[in-house]
């Protein structure tokens, strides 16, 4: 497993692109979140700002005390918050707690081994017929290599992954995304909890 805190002790932050995500951003210009929201690995917090422009309550979450340090530094947007935490480790406060949780690539931040549990908690955290709102990094057949992270995943898995717990609403490879990023290496996916 990576050592996320000690990334950001020591700058070393490739994903950290200095913005919010680019798909998510545009998704939001024609869709809308209500409710209680949490923004899973967020970092120094560019998404958590985005969506608390667009929404109510909004609660970034990160297992680095140093990104989460940074975040809580930069000018609030509205009505958002952040806190130190271990996703695979939440106590029980976190049940059924937030309408909609957002992701960028956190899923395929952490190793394979751990997406079930993932998905799990992803369950736990929601309230009934919760949304969630992800991009994920889409493995390229023609690049065969599997270290990471980010572990890439074929589109075919996530609903191996997701299917049985969510119904995806919509998906799509975005066409805006950093420009570091070629397009079609993103894959967003709107779900809500059966």
């Amino acid at each position: 497993m990576k050592d996320w805190e000690k990334a950001y002790q020591e700058g070393i932050t490739p994903w950290d692109k200095g913005d919010a995500s680019p798909p998510i951003a545009h998704w939001l210009q024609e869709h809308s979140l209500k409710g209680k929201g949490l923004v899973l690995g967020c970092g120094l917090g560019h998404d958590v700002r985005l969506l608390a422009g667009y929404s109510g309550q909004v609660t970034g979450m990160d297992i680095s005390q140093t990104a989460i340090s940074k975040a809580r530094k930069m000018d609030a947007v509205n009505n958002e918050s952040y806190i130190v935490a271990d996703f695979f480790n939440l106590d029980e406060a976190y049940t059924q707690s937030f309408d909609w949780v957002v992701e960028h690539t956190f899923f395929c931040a952490i190793i394979p081994d751990l997406r079930h549990s993932y998905v799990r908690n992803l369950v736990k955290v929601l309230r009934p017929k919760g949304y969630f709102l992800a991009v994920f990094f889409l493995q390229d057949p023609l690049d065969p290599n599997t270290d990471g992270p980010p572990y890439k995943i074929e589109r075919a898995s996530i609903e191996e992954y997701f299917a049985k717990d969510f119904d995806i609403m919509e998906s799509f490879i975005p066409e805006t995304h950093y420009e570091c990023r070629p397009t079609g290496s993103e894959y967003l996916c709107w779900m809500r909890l059966k």
